[in-house]
């Protein structure tokens, strides 16, 4: 029995190598952690195995492909845009009108189309500078939208709010973009005469030469149908929307005369046939533009941490083991020998949690460091249109399921110290941390009870997994089971911490007051 009483670090340092040396030499608990491993690396990689992408749809050609912006994420870069070429330096105003559209609704009579008139709160009208045509280059706009006021949006995930409103023939609204260099600047009038900056942008990569005009857009409506037993089904459905602009001025080198494109349009299977084209008309200078599509982020696609399916078997296979790191030698009555050798006990609790924390996280990051990369490519080879992140964010998901697989087993262990049990303490946390994960994300709850389910729980850290952000500009069903968590990542590990922690300190100060 090795003798623990000498304080300070090099007590504690002897402490924690006993306890790695009594957790490294009972199989039992290293084979549970190869075991927690596996569970995620197989499951992982066969459901990416299992996922076969089947492209083009009611005849509409399409691509298992995504369009890259400027940044290297996934976008939607699909409107109708009239232009002309400016180099350098250079400003474009316009004035619109008017904006009015029509949205495709759910069918009324099975087989019958029901059109309504009316714009989605999204749909953008205003003016542009964009190298070229290209989809997903970069570009900066100022625009009225529907429902959300004037914007100045730029590369699709920069986004400045302007004045609230909407345009009207009654109520129209000038825009004007100044370039200055690398730098442009949106304003935004009533009269033409009066200006206010909405906002500033240095886009990333706009060359001297740039495509400057006018463009429309309009994303799909979105229809959520909730279930009875608080499940959701998401449609998104066909809209458009029509602008009208005339007092428009270019000052600058501007070259050409105007042209237009139809920028993202999709085919009809022939590959010659456009699928809902935009159009546009021109007469005594007033310009009536028609557009579809969104100028924006996209998520349409399957995420890297799709191939983390594994992870809640795999937390079970940890928490079984923390849990039994502590109980075991509790029933054993092997716990009274550790603390006649350590009488600070806490230190003894303090010690073990070092050890199984840093265990877990080990083999979390070797699961997670396997399986996302090597699931991400069978998903690429399969056909899947993975979406793009950094590489600092796939090491974030990575050391994200690292830290979530070690909160978990520290919070386990503490439960086993203040329950005694193993069975008890195996329940308890999976009950607290797998259950609520499992009804949030299944889908059986409705999305206002499972967004708090994932706040106030420890399984707020499986946030840490997230890859892709939600975007204010971007209309969309923001639900667990579409991978999107109430919290930040950090904010959901730090929930998930503050559990583990106040589980650790109750259980040293239960164990320092009361007999082996």
């Amino acid at each position: 029995m090795t003798d623990h009483r000498t304080g300070g670090r090099d007590g504690f340092r002897r402490l924690v190598r006993a306890e790695w040396t009594k957790f490294r030499t009972v199989r039992g608990w290293v084979a549970g952690m190869a075991v927690a491993v596996t569970l995620v690396v197989a499951l992982g990689l066969l459901s990416a195995s299992g996922s076969h992408a089947s492209c083009g749809m009611n005849g509409v050609e399409t691509a298992c492909t995504l369009t890259a912006g400027p940044g290297g994420e996934a976008v939607s870069d699909r409107f109708f845009f009239v232009h002309r070429r400016l180099d350098g330096d250079g400003s474009l105003t316009v004035r619109v009108n008017s904006m009015t559209g029509q949205i495709r609704l759910p069918d009324a009579v099975p087989g019958t189309r029901r059109v309504v008139a009316g714009v989605v709160p999204w749909a953008k009208a205003g003016i542009m500078v964009k190298d070229g045509v290209r989809q997903g280059a970069s570009y900066a706009a100022v625009m009225v939208t529907a429902r959300h006021g004037v914007r100045m949006q730029h590369d699709f995930t920069g986004d400045v709010a302007g004045t609230p409103g909407g345009v009207s023939p009654g109520s129209p609204r000038w825009l004007r973009l100044t370039r200055s260099g690398g730098t442009l600047t949106g304003y935004e009038s009533v009269d033409g005469r009066r200006w206010t900056v909405v906002g500033t942008a240095r886009p990333a990569a706009l060359p001297a030469t740039v495509e400057a005009g006018m463009f429309v857009a309009s994303p799909g409506d979105l229809t959520v149908s909730r279930g009875d037993l608080g499940g959701a089904s998401v449609q998104v459905r066909f809209t458009e929307a029509t602008a009208v602009f005339d007092q428009v001025r270019v000052e600058g080198r501007a070259g050409g005369t105007w042209s237009h494109d139809d920028v993202g349009v999709a085919y009809e299977a022939d590959g010659r046939t456009p699928h809902h084209p935009g159009r546009f008309a021109e007469a005594g200078g007033t310009f009536t533009i028609t557009g579809v599509g969104d100028i924006a982020p996209s998520a349409e696609g399957t995420r890297i941490e799709s191939t983390l399916t594994g992870l809640v078997a795999g937390l079970i296979a940890v928490i079984v083991v923390a849990v039994s790191f502590v109980t075991a030698e509790q029933r054993r009555g092997l716990i009274r020998t550790t603390f006649l050798a350590a009488p600070r006990r806490g230190r003894v609790v303090a010690a073990k949690a070092l050890v199984v924390g840093a265990v877990a996280f080990a083999a979390g990051l070797a699961a997670a460091g396997v399986t996302v990369p090597v699931g991400a490519g069978i998903l690429r080879a399969n056909g899947n249109a993975v979406l793009p992140v950094s590489t600092l964010t796939e090491l974030r998901v990575v050391a994200g399921a690292a830290m979530l697989t070690a909160a978990v087993a520290v919070l386990a262990l503490a439960c086993g110290v203040l329950l005694r049990r193993g069975a008890a303490a195996v329940t308890a946390v999976v009950g607290l941390v797998v259950v609520p994960h499992i009804l949030a994300t299944a889908s059986v709850l409705p999305l206002g009870v499972a967004q708090w389910l994932l706040r106030l729980t420890p399984a707020a850290g499986f946030a840490a997994q997230q890859s892709v952000p939600e975007y204010a500009q971007v209309l969309g069903y923001y639900s667990p089971q579409g991978g999107y968590y109430p919290l930040p990542p950090l904010a959901g590990l730090a929930v998930l911490c503050g559990y583990a922690a106040l589980a650790a300190v109750l259980a040293v100060v239960r164990t320092s007051r009361r007999d082996a």
